[in-house]
Formats: structure tokens, sequence, C-alpha cells
């Protein structure tokens, strides 16, 4: 089992963690949901012994500590990160890629093993383990990246963002592999922004919120709550609709340290945008434009504005009215006819201007100093 304790990390004078605890089991897949900035990437980095600023706090794997640990040691005990952005080397093949991943003294025993039963989970890359890694597609490249890290035969699997990029059936794919991971008894521990198909395949999860770790729960729970629907899922408008109309009501729902970030904006219609009526509004224009106004004088503001109002209405009817004038040609007899179109009444066919391009001349300065034009 890894165990995170009152884990904190400092940048300069920046918390970027703040008191995190976590465990995970092996078998286990756990997520981290949060927003960017939250600390997810620093907690992983932390973890994995590459973060670049201050660390405090207890990491242990199986009772022992890593905390303090070089990135390669804590590899040798079986934590293994597959960073955000994949990180292969895009110069080398499929099968060295795999191939490194175990280098270290715990995988070099078991190379052949590890090998096998990486290709049965991504069988892609045994059809090209041969293909230079950089001329692959994105969804075949993290498949790379997994696989390495699957070479290090990990007892914790610590994924950053491994969807990230990835299109939606490549994503579905991905999450399957996944869960055949955790079906191996290896625990994974996952900061995914794709909340919704990483709860599916999660026994557990975390929010991590500012820096610090704000709840708890089962993936089942996670993914019907509502608080979680809202900032993870994309479900706020199906949800407020079943919420409270009381502010208060609505805060009791909320579990106890997401009431401040976590309240719903409800949308607002056009009519509470304007503060009126549309319909309203529009149908006291149309009456006000056939109500006669009285002559506009210095001392009578709104009789000057009422008249403007009535002018801009008669401009708007008078070009509506010429745009379904019917285009005309010349007749036999000099006269204009009526042009028809497909056999429809050219009153039919509204007019529809052409402006032609404006001309741009270009000059250009000669050896002698003038300008001329081309």
């Amino acid at each position: 089992m890894l165990e995170v304790r009152d884990l904190s990390a400092v940048y300069g004078q920046h918390p970027a963690l703040q008191n995190v605890s976590l465990s995970i089991s092996r078998g286990e897949l756990v997520v981290i949901l949060g927003a960017n900035g939250a600390g997810k990437t620093t907690l992983l980095r932390a973890i994995s012994g590459i973060c670049e600023g201050r660390v405090s706090g207890e990491i242990l794997l199986d009772g022992q500590s890593l905390a303090g640990l070089s990135p390669d040691r804590i590899v040798e005990r079986g934590v293994v990160l597959v960073p955000e952005g994949r990180g292969i080397f895009g110069e080398l093949s499929v099968r060295e890629n795999l191939l490194l991943g175990s280098y270290c003294e715990r995988a070099r025993g078991s190379e052949a093993e590890n090998l096998e039963r990486v290709m049965q989970l991504f069988p892609q890359l045994h059809e090209r383990r041969a293909q230079i890694a950089r001329t692959m597609s994105g969804g075949e490249q993290q498949m790379v990246a997994v696989g390495r890290a699957m070479m290090s035969a990990p007892v914790i699997l610590v994924l950053d963002e491994p969807s990230l990029g990835l299109s939606p059936l490549l994503c579905k794919e991905f999450f399957q592999n996944l869960a055949k991971i955790k079906s191996l008894g290896i625990g994974v521990l996952l900061v995914e922004q794709n909340a919704r198909q990483s709860l599916a395949i999660a026994d557990r999860g975390y929010l991590l919120e500012n820096t610090r770790i704000v709840h708890e729960d089962i993936a089942a729970n996670l993914a019907s709550d509502p608080v979680v629907q809202r900032a993870y899922l994309g479900a706020g408008s199906r949800i407020e609709s079943k919420m409270p109309e009381t502010e208060s009501d609505e805060v009791s729902e909320v579990p106890a340290g997401l009431q401040v970030g976590y309240r719903p904006t409800p949308r607002r219609t056009a009519d509470e945008h304007a503060g009126l009526d549309i319909d309203a509004l529009a149908q006291s224009a149309a009456r006000r434009s056939e109500m006669p106004f009285p002559p506009s004088s210095p001392s009578t503001g709104a009789s000057r504005h009422e008249a403007r109002l009535a002018a801009a209405v008669q401009d708007i009817r008078r070009a509506a009215a010429d745009a379904r004038q019917p285009v005309r040609k010349p007749g036999a007899g000099g006269e204009e006819e009526p042009l028809v179109h497909d056999g429809l009444d050219a009153a039919a066919v509204p007019v529809i201007e052409i402006y032609r391009r404006p001309r741009v001349e270009v000059y250009r300065r000669r050896p002698s100093g003038k300008f001329e034009r081309d």
C-alpha cells in the first residue's frame, strides 16, 4: 500500500500542496480530480521524487519511507510515474522504448515476461514494435509511455493526464486498458480531467482544491454527487433544476470544505440579462412605431427621442420593402419588365446587392528614388 501523510510542497514562498493525505492499495485505481493549478501534478512529482520545490511529509510504500529518496531508487521500490506529455524517445523504435523501462534492477530478471504482458495489453505495439516512436499517433505514443512504465514491474503506477490530446475513441480504449492493468494487481494513481471516464473505472477518488484534499469518497458516490457533476461532469444545467431554491438549503447539501468554491451559478435567460420581458419590449416598440409623435421641442427631450425612434423604424421598414421589390430588366419596348426566376414571380425573390471589390493601387520605389505605379 502507498500512503501519503500530511504532504506539503512549497515553491519559494508559494505553497503548492498543504497537508495532503491519501492512500492506494495494490489492485486499486484511485483518481484525483481538481482544477488547473490545484496541485495535482505537484503531488505526483513529490511522490515520484522529482518535485523541484521543498517537500515535507511522509510517503510510505508497504511501511517503508520513500521521502528523500532519489527518483531511480523510488522506481526500484516499485512506484513508477508516466508524466504528462508522455516523455518517450521519439527517435527510437517502439521496442527500444519499451526495453528502456526494464533497466531498473527489479525488472531485469523478468524482461521477457513483462514485454509479453505489455504486448498483450496493447496489441498495436506488437504490430508496430519496429516503428519509430515519433511517427506514431498520440494515442499510440501514450501506449508506449504506459508500456515502458509497465516494463519496470511497478507496484504502483502513477499517471498524469494520460488522456490529454487523445480522440474520444482512443480515450475510451485507453481507459479500458487501465482497468486491465488494475486487474493485474497493480495499484493505479490517476490524475485526470476526464472525470466521467476515470470515475467509471476507479474505485475511489479525491477532490484536490486549492492545494488541499477537500473530499474523499468511493467513485460511484463521487459520480452521483451534484457538486462533482457541476464542477467536472458538465451537468450543471440538469442538476440546478433539482437544487433547493433557498441558499441555506443549497449549501447544506454541499460537503464541508466545498461550500465556497463550488456554489453553482444559475444560467440567466435573455429576459433576465435585459432586466425585462423581451416579447413585451418588442410589442411596445411596434405600438410606439404606429403612434403619432408630437413635434420635437427644445423643452421636451422625450418627444425628440420618440421622433428619432419613429424615423429609425420607418427606415427599417423602407429598407425591408425595397429588398422585396422585384428585379426588373429592360423590355423589348425599352420598358422594364419583371424578372422571373425558375418559374417564380420576381416579387418573391429578394434583391441581393453585390459590392465590387475595392481597387488597390500599388506603388513601387524605383532606384532613382521615384515612386511609380505598378
